[in-house]
């Protein structure tokens, strides 16, 4: 017998009542978000409305029915600041029923959490902001994925695949350098992401070794 197809909860939640599952984001991705939108913006407003139906935000419906978002945290971002005050939002499961400690333990084990503060520590779900108005800015998450984009390493399906990255280019650079000279760290960034050591990593693109 065939089973049913589930249609997808849609509705729309203002974006500050939006709830992080991670700590931080790359502001330098939420700037080049902010120009994208004012580009469709400025084309019309049918491009706009466009551009917002193609980005619905996924969530989890969780303790207290509060919309947890587990994607585009950046895009969330952008678009508050650019002062967009509803986004369309997709409920991927719901999880109220179950109590706080319960529901973190479960979309941590789903890979649906990220508690890693701008120096990749691991911190407690209580540390996580309340509102993407409260990310934090990770200047490795923003070299991560402009490393993405230039063909540093593969788009790929692992949860946080670019924070996995991120982390890999804190451990080796400077912080400093990477604040006060981009395109310097960028380079940098690009020799250690083809370097074998970074095999392990999720699209990982380097040279491979042939005995």
């Amino acid at each position: 017998m065939m089973q049913p197809v589930r249609t997808p909860i849609l509705t729309t939640v203002p974006i500050k009542e939006l709830r992080p599952t991670q700590m931080t984001v790359g502001m330098r991705e939420v700037e080049a978000k902010r120009r994208r939108w004012r580009e469709q913006c400025k084309a019309s407003e049918e491009k706009a409305a466009k551009y917002l139906g193609r980005h619905m935000i996924p969530v989890i419906l969780g303790p207290k029915d509060h919309h947890y978002i587990i994607d585009h945290h950046h895009l969330s971002r952008a678009l508050l600041e650019e002062r967009v005050k509803e986004m369309l939002v997709t409920v991927v499961t719901k999880l109220s029923r179950l109590d706080k400690d319960e529901f973190w333990t479960f979309i941590d084990n789903r890979g649906w959490l990220h508690p890693f503060d701008e120096h990749g520590r691991r911190r407690s779900s209580d540390d996580l902001p309340k509102t993407v108005a409260d990310l934090i800015d990770d200047p490795f998450r923003s070299l991560a994925g402009e490393l993405r984009r230039l063909g540093g390493f593969a788009k790929d399906t692992t949860p946080f695949s670019e924070f996995l990255w991120a982390d890999y280019l804190r451990r080796r650079m400077r912080r400093k350098l990477v604040e006060d000279n981009f395109d310097e760290a960028l380079e940098q960034a690009m020799q250690l992401a083809k370097a074998q050591e970074a095999d392990h990593l999720p699209g990982w693109c380097g040279p491979v070794q042939h005995d």
